[in-house]
């Protein structure tokens, strides 16, 4: 068994909640005399805490901002607000799933033509056989980039934000294979 911390659960609390609001797990370290190791043990404090207190600093702000904006609307009006932000984040979510079913879709679809296409015969590519299958791959081809349609329209509106949030956490969000698709050389 390890030894008892130097703090109390309190004391644990409190270094929390002031990572979370930006403080620095070494300057907290030094002032409640442990180490940063500790609190980066303990916590899962990583490099990456002050993107993480601004991220929350930035949703926290936002948050702010709508509730001033609410309370400033006439009291009448304010369930009609809430009602129609709740129908904006259910009309997201339900579009986000789309999107994951589409592109799972596509990406089924494309390995059924690969299928179809392995089936042709390179020497006899005029055939009435061959000719009948490649019309199955090209059938199933455009089923496919059809049924990636919503992901792809979803990537596109939300590109800008995705370089954004690139940029902030310093390393590549893009996901595998849609670097193009971001302007990124191939």
């Amino acid at each position: 068994m390890g030894r008892p911390s130097k703090l109390t659960d309190a004391q644990w609390a409190e270094v929390e909640r002031r990572l979370l609001h930006g403080e620095t797990a070494r300057a907290l370290g030094r002032e409640f005399g442990v180490t940063e190791g500790a609190i980066r043990q303990r916590f899962g404090v990583t490099t990456r805490v002050s993107t993480q207190s601004t991220q929350v600093q930035e949703t926290a702000r936002k948050i702010a901002e709508a509730n001033t904006a609410l309370a400033a609307l006439p009291p009448t009006q304010r369930p009609a607000a809430i009602s129609l932000a709740e129908k904006l984040q259910s009309i997201s979510e339900s579009l986000a799933s789309a999107a994951a079913l589409g592109a799972a879709t596509s990406h089924r679809l494309s390995a059924l033509a690969n299928v179809e296409v392995s089936k042709i015969d390179d020497a006899k590519v005029l055939s009435a056989e061959s000719m009948e299958a490649m019309r199955g791959v090209a059938a199933l081809t455009k089923l496919a980039n059809e049924s990636s349609n919503i992901a792809i329209n979803l990537l596109s509106a939300n590109k800008d934000r995705m370089k954004e949030a690139e940029e902030q956490a310093g390393k590549k969000s893009v996901p595998a294979g849609l670097g193009h698709f971001y302007g990124e050389p191939a």
